[in-house]
């Protein structure tokens, strides 16, 4: 079809709009204009800014991560690539920390559904501080010269394979939306394949592993009009002059189309709303506009091969539920999955993949046992919320790292190990605890000051009367707060009277990894601690 071509030819027919448009908002911006100071000057350049940036031609954002904080000290951080194949590359964030952290391996798989990796970069920024982030930054198909081959869901499945194996043992993946069902499946060969670099963790968000429960929009879409449909409607050759020139794409331009025509009144009520901040000089929201439209408006092209083997085998066959999907002409079967425990996350209120749609994975991994296998449900989010913004940081994302915390497999390995060696340590320990009376004395004296303002003064055995919510302290969720529990704490008042000795202590103690300075645990406990007397 030449929509593409069109749509090339409508942007370049543009260009000189767009240039005059910018000069004139220019104009119109410089104090030196006495225009610029008026109610006209304004509206002139908000309008300006407002046309050049509905038609030009949004290019791929950077993640912008200089910096994070690790056990409450902000350390840099450096982007690198360390893996590439011509689809796609992974991206490591690596720390500036100055001593040796035994933080788990995540790999983030990114959509390959139209927009960029850096949409995740809320997801990516969340994690950083307690674990060591790689993502796949996949690349746009235009930008892909043909000689470079073919790329379909059974090659994004290798890849997700390849880059386990780049990893190492006890790494960990997160699949975010779409990736949820190449993830299932690459696991699941993985494990069929007795491969020793299995994921420990396994953590699906927001993925339509079946599209069969709660339908969609979008689901509905792809059953009733067929493969076919999409095979005449949606796929394009690559115009001239980009390096791709000819391969067959589905067109990200055409995938914002509908993911705007799905929300079209929100988008039209955006952008009237920043050319009234703009009039306004409201320049926090509208630079808030601007983030947020620079990434959305971000849009690569997939593989023609890809896109329609992805809506045939997800949304239209539902082969993964069904027993039915292959790799690599081989069955996919996800009973094998024995070694990598399941986190499966979904938003209430998300219209995209509908509620269902991603626990749906626990009832194919039969061969799991319940404590390793796990489900959270965030209220009140849609399907971006699952991965970026507040909830993700202060609700999902703890989580996330609780449970890989749990199932990592030094941590499975060594809970027997400490256990057993729990009496000979003793044993050793005993003959020094027959000192003359005098070291005794001493010892003593020695210790008193030691225990002053340790962690132990402020710990109960049971809750003073009734326990607070701890759950009311942003970034503690029920897991958390049972621990807490269990090592004594049980009001706010206790986390609110911490020491820096005994936040260092309890940071130890319960591995905590500066969690408590980074969320501002101590302050919010002041203030719930105030609410509450």
């Amino acid at each position: 079809m030449p929509f593409y071509h069109l749509y090339e030819l409508n942007h370049a027919a543009m260009a000189p709009v767009r240039a005059l448009a910018d000069m004139t908002r220019l104009y119109f911006q410089n104090p030196l204009n006495p225009m610029t100071h008026t109610s006209f000057g304004r509206q002139v350049a908000a309008g300006c800014e407002v046309l050049e940036r509905t038609t030009r031609r949004y290019g791929k954002p950077e993640f912008g991560l200089k910096e994070t904080s690790v056990g409450g000290v902000r350390v840099p951080v450096r982007e690198s690539t360390v893996w590439s194949r011509p689809f796609c590359d992974l991206i490591r964030f690596e720390r500036g920390v100055t001593t040796q952290r035994n933080d788990p391996k995540i790999l983030i798989v990114a959509p390959m559904s139209g927009h960029y990796a850096t949409l995740l970069r809320g997801t990516v920024e969340a994690l950083l501080p307690n674990a060591d982030v790689y993502i796949t930054d996949w690349i746009d198909a235009r930008m892909v010269p043909v000689q470079d081959g073919k790329f379909d869901l059974d090659d994004y499945i290798d890849y997700v394979i390849s880059m386990l194996h780049f990893l190492g043992p006890d790494a960990h993946v997160l699949g975010v939306c779409q990736p949820s069902v190449p993830v299932l499946a690459a696991v699941a060969v993985m494990e069929e394949r007795d491969d020793p670099y299995v994921p420990s963790t396994m953590t699906l968000m927001g993925g339509p592993i079946d599209t069969r429960v709660a339908p969609t929009a979008v689901n509905d879409l792809a059953v009733s009009k067929g493969i076919d449909w999409f095979r005449t409607n949606a796929v394009m050759k690559v115009p001239f002059p980009h390096p791709g020139f000819m391969r067959d794409v589905y067109p990200g331009f055409l995938q914002l189309s509908g993911f705007m025509s799905m929300n079209l009144d929100r988008h039209v009520t955006a952008h009237r709303d920043f050319f009234q901040h703009l009039v306004e000089g409201d320049g926090d929201s509208a630079e808030k506009h601007r983030d947020f439209y620079d990434e959305y408006l971000a849009v690569m092209d997939l593989t023609a091969e890809f896109y329609l083997q992805t809506v045939e085998t997800v949304f239209i066959e539902h082969a993964l539920p069904n027993g039915t999907m292959t790799h690599n002409g081989l069955p996919v079967d996800c009973t094998k999955i024995t070694r990598t425990a399941l986190l499966t996350v979904e938003g209430e209120k998300d219209d995209i993949t509908g509620r269902g749609q991603t626990r749906a994975a626990h009832d194919l991994c039969t061969s799991l046992s319940d404590d390793m296998k796990a489900h959270y449900e965030q209220p009140n989010v849609g399907h971006y919320g699952v991965f970026n913004g507040s909830r993700w940081r202060a609700e999902i994302a703890p989580r996330v790292m609780d449970f890989i915390r749990t199932h990592r497999a030094d941590r499975r390995k060594a809970a027997p190990a400490t256990k057993a060696a729990a009496p000979a340590k003793a044993a050793k320990e005993q003959p020094a605890q027959k000192p003359a009376a005098p070291v005794k004395t001493a010892a003593k004296a020695k210790a008193k000051p030691e225990k002053a303002g340790s962690l132990e003064e402020i710990l109960l055995r049971k809750p003073d009367g009734v326990a607070d919510d701890l759950k009311a302290i942003s970034g503690v969720g029920p897991k958390l707060e049972s621990t807490l529990n269990g090592a004594g704490i049980f009001h706010y008042w206790q986390i609110a009277s911490l020491t820096d000795e005994q936040i260092e202590a309890l940071d130890g103690k319960l591995d905590f990894r500066g969690r408590i300075a980074r969320d501002k645990w101590i302050e919010q406990a002041r203030q719930l601690s105030e609410t509450v007397s």
